[in-house]
């Protein structure tokens, strides 16, 4: 093995899936003890390429090599034997294994497993000190927090002796503050000597933590680039084929009438706990009302609240004057058939059913309307109809109506949601992360629709946990801790520091608190 032979290399790979040409021809080289970032818009190819070099597809064509050698990798089992682990946007763990079971799962060191348990035991204590990872073996998997379970993920690749570690989308479900800690850990890693692949859209994140960046875009590998050597605006550019806004551009809002009114609203959970506190907000015509916070402070709670699925324990929520709370018509139904319209924070669990067809999903909430019954059937021409009419104005990719929900990237399937619920026209629109799992350009075009749908006089609330994307889209910022309002502020005279106190629970910083971080 040469020292100079890149950790990983791959000569022109491809992959097809039906008449989809997932992979074209892709080459890249990964230099060992770097951190390299894969970027590219949903749908480029970034995935497929990585599980053809962990094992779950294989190429039609191409070699792999690792460390200057030539290797097969015909499933996952032969990558981890080529020293390659990989940690999945959706973790491979059992919840109710703890830690030290999930990773000696599948190399449990015979029928003697107490020996076993024991030498990994040993084994992961030296593992979570030089890397800090540290995490209680003996803790059920499914009562940790995120944060530690991705450190579980990548713990097992290590103990298997990975020294080539892929991520996918990693930071995809962490808060801010995990998102902070692996990158100190993935530091460690390139310091220890291991490679480390990082696939993401988070351009921010490339910059601040990779070493080089390589950029797909439809299948193709379009650029490799040292970071250092490049933007974000640069980056975007490349995985889109055009120049991105960053930031958006919108007029100072002329907000009218309150269209939704929230007094003294409060709700308790079936164990009893409160997960809203007293909450009093006015959200008004023509404005977009930002709510930040770490998640897990009540904005879950919050949004389903206001949009029907659950029933608050005490308050009022007014719709036009109308009160709603204790009204029959309080159902996410109703609520859309009188202009309220939805889209949940998990898109996966209230948004689509993934085993349906994109047509299906598109009217789904909106189904009994005319135009898409014919006596006891659905209208399928129609349903297909308006499925296309969405594909062709959000940008949803592949451009299939009878693909089913589920065999569509995480960014399109939130297209398809968004496009069902803002096409709708409703006068006031609650959207939960808008923008969770969506590609840069794709972020663009969302949140030039919300500021669209703003000023034409529509009432608009963003719960979102990225506070650059809250800062630049809304107007008035509320922030939430432990199921209350902290405090409310012009957008426009917001910074990151002031947020990020109230987000940890102080009340009105003060204004000399408003230095930027």
């Amino acid at each position: 093995m040469s020292e100079q032979s890149p950790a990983l290399e791959l000569r022109r790979i491809n992959k097809s899936f039906g008449p989809v040409h997932a992979n074209k021809d892709i080459s890249l080289s990964v230099d060992r003890g770097t951190i390299h970032g894969i970027v590219g818009e949903n749908g480029a190819g970034k995935s497929t390429l990585m599980s053809i070099v962990y094992g779950f597809y294989q190429a039609d064509s191409g070699d792999i090599l690792v460390n200057g050698k030539t290797c097969r990798i015909e499933n996952p089992q032969s990558s981890i034997e080529a020293g390659i682990g990989m940690v999945h946007q959706h973790f491979m763990l059992v919840d109710t294994f703890t830690v030290l079971e999930n990773i000696i799962l599948g190399i449990e060191g015979g029928y003697r497993l107490k020996e076993g348990l024991s030498a990994a035991r040993k084994e992961l204590v030296r593992l979570e000190k030089e890397y800090a990872l540290e995490v209680d073996v003996d803790a059920i998997v499914g009562d940790l927090p995120v944060g530690l379970r991705q450190r579980v993920e990548i713990l097992k690749a290590l103990y298997r002796g990975a020294e080539i570690l892929i991520l996918d989308e990693p930071t995809g479900v962490l808060t801010p503050q995990e998102a902070d800690h692996l990158f100190r850990i993935l530091d460690t890693l390139r310091e220890q000597g291991k490679t480390v692949i990082l696939i993401t859209h988070k351009l921010r994140e490339i910059m601040a933590i990779t070493d080089n960046v390589s950029v797909m875009r439809r299948g193709e590998m379009v650029a490799h680039v040292r970071t250092g050597d490049t933007s974000q605006a640069a980056l975007a550019e490349l995985m889109v084929g055009r120049s991105v806004l960053l930031h958006v551009e919108k007029e100072t809002a002329a907000p009218k009438e309150t269209l939704l009114a929230i007094r003294n609203l409060n709700y308790v959970d079936i164990d009893s706990v409160p997960r809203l506190k007293n909450i009093n907000l006015d959200l008004r015509a023509g404005e977009i009302l930002g709510i930040a916070g770490v998640s897990g402070n009540g904005q879950s709670e919050l949004l389903e609240v206001l949009g029907g699925m659950l029933a608050p324990t005490s308050g009022s929520i007014k719709f036009k004057g109308q009160e709603l709370v204790g009204n029959k018509t309080f159902t996410a139904r109703n609520l859309r058939k009188i202009g309220l319209g939805h889209v949940p924070e998990d898109r996966h669990r209230s948004g689509l059913v993934l085993p349906f067809s994109a047509n299906e999903c598109s009217i789904l909430g909106y189904h009994d309307k005319p135009e898409y019954n014919r006596g006891l059937q659905l209208d399928r021409n129609s349903m297909v109809e308006t499925c296309n009419t969405y594909i062709e104005k959000y940008d949803v990719r592949p451009p299939d109506p009878y693909l089913k929900a589920s065999g569509f990237s995480g960014g399109n399937q939130q297209k398809l949601v968004l496009a069902r619920e803002m096409e709708q026209n409703p006068d006031v629109l609650l959207v939960g992360q808008p923008t969770r799992g969506v590609d840069i350009g794709a972020i663009e075009f969302i949140h030039k629709q919300l500021i669209k749908m703003r000023d034409a006089g529509k009432a608009i609330l963003v719960v979102s946990v990225e506070i650059e994307e809250v800062m630049s889209l809304a107007d008035r910022i509320a922030v939430m801790f432990d199921g209350g309002i902290v405090g409310e502020l012009p957008a426009a005279e917001a910074t990151e520091t002031q947020l990020g106190l109230m987000m940890t629970g102080v009340r009105e910083p003060k204004s000399d608190a408003k230095a930027t971080i």
